[in-house]
């Protein structure tokens, strides 16, 4: 098994950079079903541009890399142990050659470290079978999506929906609330696994092996088959679109499987995954290692025909918001007049500097100072990748992490430095809206998983703080030309989250009727 290292190492960097061609063929037809002209529209045409220049750049298509996890089939008496050392060194390797972003993170302590292992990480499942060749498959799941996970106990009362009981159409019910709860935070238009059974925690498994299968395979269970076919229908019909923008497209892709379960328990299990559908897989040699044959087609056999001017900035309005949309360019720092000038639907081009900032920061910056005059800046929350050498700090990735989880400190924190512009992805909460009101701020929206299409605009980077935090969660001043993000939330109450949620809560409620016997 020589060579199996190098086999991982090259698994890891295809998984990472280069989108499979069922994925592709999904996001080519979500892009077929939507407006080009609206916002929801022109975000598939920029996530189109981000899959091409992921694969030219053999960078990440996304900066959150995810749990690297592993399913390795292997022929009885192969040594697991070896290969599970072999699968470490290749990690250990493609973090340090910025394809994965070290974030493997101290659950009691925070300290990451560096290198993606720990305990727990990353996740590799080992099964014997009785065919003479190693099967190893990677899935790339990001935090934003895995985040939206959500396992449902029937019986369940769901908003919008009424009950769901122990039959096909409670889990009919289920999953339909899965795709609503999770609107545009987890990047979509997305792709779910569902499993249907077991106990918790393999409901769960279940539903992530799930996202295995090929996007366009046909599941061998009529009923299963039948209810996949319902789903990817009518959660389009959701109206929450690509990014929450609104528009056709929510969903790309639905599998589900059944295992058995306890009289007393009964579990629906979905798996969300974002477009960014990042999976791979390898027939391994098992002598020498070497890879035989890849598992999903190529992604490079399959265009993305994506135009190469700047998507973002071509903007229109669509969805419950009809106001017609203007380009702003914007240079930092940022006076409120300007910032009070915005409305939703807006796209604003951010000139000059700007800085990261996520969990660990915002949590920090409640209490202290911030290392920088914030005065009328821009917050930027994304955990980059980033690599060092001789002149400097460089991103290889840098699209927005999911914003919901500072709506805690991000209305405090904003008054209290007088940050003018959030950028991020997904939308926040009433308590920034409000903040935004009452100091004068904006809520900008960029496009999810577009790791390299705005590490593009970035030209610079002028400094780093915080570094004790991680390189994700450091606070990054990065210096920007032509960042575009399309106003989503603005200083005079409007947000187009909110918007979207309340259109598509009613849209939800018309899925309420028995639909199979």
């Amino acid at each position: 098994m020589k060579l199996f290292e190098e086999s991982m190492y090259r698994l890891i960097v295809e998984t990472s950079t280069n989108l499979p061609g069922d994925v592709r063929r999904a996001v080519n037809r979500g892009r077929a079903s939507e407006d080009a002209a609206t916002r929801a529209g022109l975000a598939l045409t920029t996530i189109a541009q981000n899959i091409e220049m992921a694969e030219q750049e053999v960078s990440p298509i996304c900066q959150d890399t995810g749990m690297p996890t592993f399913i390795v089939h292997t022929p009885v008496g192969a040594n697991q142990i070896e290969m599970k050392k072999a699968i470490y060194s290749a990690v250990i390797r493609a973090t340090k050659d910025g394809k994965l972003r070290p974030n493997s993170v101290d659950s009691l302590t925070g300290a990451n470290s560096g290198d993606n292992l720990g305990p727990g990480t990353p996740v590799i499942h080992f099964e014997q079978w009785e065919q003479d060749k190693v099967d190893v498959r990677l899935i790339l799941k990001g935090g934003g999506c895995e985040n939206k996970n959500i396992q449902y106990s029937l019986p369940a009362e769901l908003e919008g929906l009424g009950k769901a009981g122990r039959d096909l159409d409670g889990i009919r019910k289920c999953i339909m609330h899965a795709v609503y709860q999770a609107q545009g935070q987890g990047c979509s238009a997305g792709f779910i696994g569902v499993g249907i059974g077991g106990d918790r925690t393999t409901g769960y498994e279940l539903a992530k092996h799930q996202l295995f299968r090929h996007v366009e395979d046909v599941n061998p269970n009529e009923d299963l088959a039948k209810l996949e076919d319902y789903i990817l229908e009518n959660a389009n019909k959701l109206g929450i679109g690509t990014m929450g923008f609104g528009g056709e497209v929510t969903l790309l892709g639905c599998k589900i499987g059944a295992m058995n379960r306890l009289p007393a328990s009964f579990f629906v299990s979905v798996a969300y995954n974002c477009w960014a559908f990042r999976r791979q897989g390898v027939l391994v040699e098992p002598e020498t290692g070497e890879i035989m044959d890849w598992l999903y087609e190529a992604g490079s056999e399959v265009q993305m025909n994506a135009n190469s001017e700047t998507a973002v900035s071509q903007a229109e309005d669509s969805g419950p918001s009809d106001s017609k949309s203007r380009e702003v360019v914007l240079q930092t720092p940022i006076s409120e007049g300007q910032i009070r000038s915005l409305r939703v639907g807006d796209v604003v081009v951010i000139q000059g500097e700007m800085h990261t900032g996520r969990d660990a920061l915002h949590k920090y910056l409640m209490d202290h100072d911030a290392p920088i005059d914030l005065n009328g800046s821009v917050i930027y929350h994304c955990g980059p990748v980033m690599m060092q050498d001789e002149e400097g700090w460089h991103v290889k990735a840098a699209g927005p992490t999911t914003s919901i989880r500072e709506e805690p400190y991000q209305g405090d924190i904003l008054k209290k430095f007088g940050i003018r512009a959030v950028i991020g992805k997904g939308g926040m909460g009433p308590k920034t809206l409000q903040a935004l009101q009452e100091h004068g701020g904006v809520y900008l929206n960029a496009i999810g998983g577009a790791a390299q299409y705005y590490a593009r605009c970035i030209k610079k980077v002028n400094g780093v703080d915080f570094m004790e935090f991680g390189i994700p969660e450091a606070m990054w001043h990065l210096e920007v030309d032509g960042f575009a993000a399309i106003v989503t939330m603005d200083s005079h109450g409007n947000s187009l989250h909110a918007d979207v949620s309340k259109d598509s809560a009613e849209k939800l409620a018309m899925f309420k009727e028995p639909v199979f016997s």
